[in-house]
């Protein structure tokens, strides 16, 4: 299938800079703000559907790592959109039992997504919000198996995770 690599890691990147940009609106106190950052990731979960039907998992192969690495991370995003978060996850498990993926982004996706269904995560990614200055993550299948999980797929231990988001 023919098309134009250049254009297509471009738009990923694009994306995902316009995504690391606004990021911070997600949590404002100010509503219009939050609502400009859903608008945003819901036009470019879109978009990464559209990407996904016609080309498959954008891998670094493809399209470069750096491009990889926003359609990840606008997967990611689509919080609201779980149809295009599954997807992501199905194709991206291919893409990495294939060699073609990273087994550290799929632990993060398959996490987020997890938690966005409303069950348990496996690696302890997604950290729920912050009490007493401590993050306090989301349940975890097995709590503790998670730094031997961890460890499987390339991420650092949960407490030092962790301690990038401990509130000093």
């Amino acid at each position: 299938m023919a098309y134009d690599v250049a254009a297509l890691a471009t738009e990923l990147t694009d994306m995902a800079a316009a995504d690391q940009q606004t990021s911070i609106r997600a949590h404002s106190d100010d509503f219009a703000e939050q609502l400009e950052w859903r608008r945003l990731t819901a036009r470019h979960g879109d978009r990464l559907g559209e990407i996904m039907d016609e080309y498959g998992w954008p891998t670094a192969e493809a399209v470069g790592e750096e491009a990889a690495r926003a359609a990840w991370l606008i997967a990611q995003h689509a919080d609201r959109q779980l149809d295009i978060q599954r997807r992501a996850l199905h194709l991206m498990q291919q893409a990495v039992s294939e060699g073609a993926a990273g087994a550290r982004e799929l632990a993060f996706l398959r996490d987020r997504t997890l938690v966005n269904e409303g069950r348990k995560q496996v690696y302890g990614t997604q950290i729920a919000g912050v009490k007493d200055g401590a993050p306090v993550p989301w349940p975890c299948e097995e709590p503790e198996r998670m730094d031997e999980l961890r460890a499987e797929v390339g991420i650092e231990p949960f407490d030092e995770y962790v301690a990038k988001f401990a509130m000093n």
